[in-house]
């Protein structure tokens, strides 16, 4: 663990659990521009872990604080996550700068950060998710080249092959825990770059219905 402290962080509601981990990717051309940039005061953003490629990790804002990452957000009924979550950070240029495969260090590298996360807080695995997840019509990250399938095998989060009988697929998203009151190709095309990496197209297909109905199933 590496410090690279931030000034960018304040204290928790009084009484807020601990009770969301949301994994982002940086979307910037290197670590040091990330880091540098979630270290700025003027740019009023943070997280409170970044893992490099390499799979080094840097502690920049201390788990008991309030780190500025997730933004307007919303899962399973609750808002303003940056209240009750850890944020992680995960160098990859993303969608602008050349999206790419997240290396084998730095997976395990955020495999490893997660465990000693969850062994710290009461996290659910159905709240361990993407910025994408929280906001479907502002962001992409970590995007459907994270391996979330592998990081489940590994017991960190939720993960399951099943299809079920499709039905009515906004319904289905919002018990899983998205935000349907936003744009419907959003939110689909969020729970595709999760659950169906290989065909993200924010059409409600019978494909995608029979996912989230097994994906429902199986919380």
């Amino acid at each position: 663990m590496t410090p690279a402290p931030s000034p960018n962080f304040d204290a928790r509601p009084e009484g807020s659990p601990i009770d969301h981990l949301v994994l982002h990717y940086t979307g910037m051309l290197s670590a040091q521009a990330a880091i540098s940039r979630l270290c700025d005061p003027a740019a009023k953003v943070s997280s409170h872990y970044v893992v490099d490629e390499d799979g080094t990790v840097y502690a920049l804002v201390a788990e008991a604080k309030r780190a500025w990452h997730a933004g307007v957000s919303y899962w399973r009924g609750v808002r303003a996550l940056n209240n009750r979550s850890i944020g992680i950070e995960i160098v990859n240029p993303g969608h602008e700068w050349g999206y790419r495969a997240f290396p084998k260090a730095q997976m395990l590298a955020v495999r490893d950060l997660c465990r000693g996360i969850l062994s710290r807080h009461p996290i659910p695995a159905r709240n361990l998710v993407g910025h994408s997840d929280i906001a479907p019509d502002r962001k992409q990250d970590p995007g459907e080249l994270f391996d979330w399938q592998w990081l489940a095998g590994q017991g960190v989060g939720f993960w399951t092959d099943a299809m079920g009988e499709p039905r009515d697929l906004m319904q289905d998203l919002a018990a899983i825990g998205y935000d349907v009151s936003l744009p419907e190709a959003a939110v689909i095309t969020a729970f595709q770059r999760r659950f169906l990496p290989g065909s993200v197209s924010g059409v409600a297909d019978e494909v995608t219905r029979k996912r989230a109905a097994g994906v429902l199933e199986t919380l």
